[in-house]
């Protein structure tokens, strides 16, 4: 059994829903998929999208991201955390889990979160710019920390097994020292909404040797501190340079 880890697929293009669309429906059925987020905002299609994995996959361990979450599609009246009880929804009921999921001795854990700002304050540029300040809304009274203790509240810790592989997934970094000294300003100036120091505290309790992440559609595999980072993501169609647009197997037992 493998195990796969993929993030930001994006299919709202067409080219990246026919990637999913072309995957092979055998070559898989023995593996496991980490799904760390950023599928759609439209729910017709989210569906599609995890059931096309869970066709091609023995199973898929999925974390939603930012962009499943909006809702600036939708009725006025729905807020974000109804969206996300939605999305949770959509993918038990498609054979898909957003729990942990153990087997032959791999137990993997899906970390919620959101960003708080713990890797810094948002500029008047990037709260203008960022599309989730518009596209998601939360009940009254939630902002970006109360959202990510809300989602942090929701996580449990799994029970010790000392005979087991741990994976850890969440779509957002838990430390901003992933990403790499050399991005640009541009890119700097989204640190803020990237990711929380909350999922790095969660997850060392964990003791995992691989936490998968999404979001920054920067692909990297780098070791700090006895774990292994691993972003895979597809990103967009346009990102050939920083995406490697392929299936990532990072275990096999």
């Amino acid at each position: 059994m493998r195990i796969f880890a993929l993030s930001d697929i994006h299919v709202d293009y067409d080219a990246n829903a026919k990637w999913v669309e072309n995957l092979s429906v055998v070559e898989y059925q023995d593996d496991l998929l980490i799904l760390a987020g950023d599928l759609t905002d439209k729910p017709p299609l989210f569906e599609w999208c995890v059931r096309a994995f869970v066709k091609r996959f023995r199973k898929v361990v999925f974390v939603p991201g930012n962009h499943d979450l909006w809702v600036a599609r939708e009725g006025r009246d729905k807020n974000s955390l109804q969206k996300f009880a939605e999305v949770c929804d959509v993918v038990e009921a498609s054979g898909a889990t957003m729990r942990t999921y153990r087997e032959r001795g791999v137990a993997i854990h899906p970390l919620l979160g959101w960003y708080d700002y713990s890797f810094g304050e948002p500029s008047e540029e990037l709260q203008a710019m960022w599309m989730d300040f518009r596209a998601c809304r939360w009940p009254d009274g939630y902002g970006a920390n109360e959202i990510s203790l809300h989602f942090d509240a929701l996580n449990r810790p799994i029970a010790d097994a000392r005979d087991e592989t741990v994976i850890t997934c969440s779509h957002f970094l838990p430390r901003i020292d992933l990403m790499p000294w050399y991005v640009s300003g541009s890119t700097r100036l989204l640190y803020p909404i990237l990711g929380s120091s909350r999922l790095e505290a969660q997850l060392r309790r964990m003791n995992p040797g691989i936490h998968v992440y999404g979001h920054s559609h920067l692909n990297r595999n780098v070791t700090i501190d006895g774990v292994t980072y691993v972003n895979n993501a597809f990103g967009y169609p346009a990102e050939t340079m920083i995406a490697a647009k392929a299936l990532l197997a990072i275990h096999a037992c």
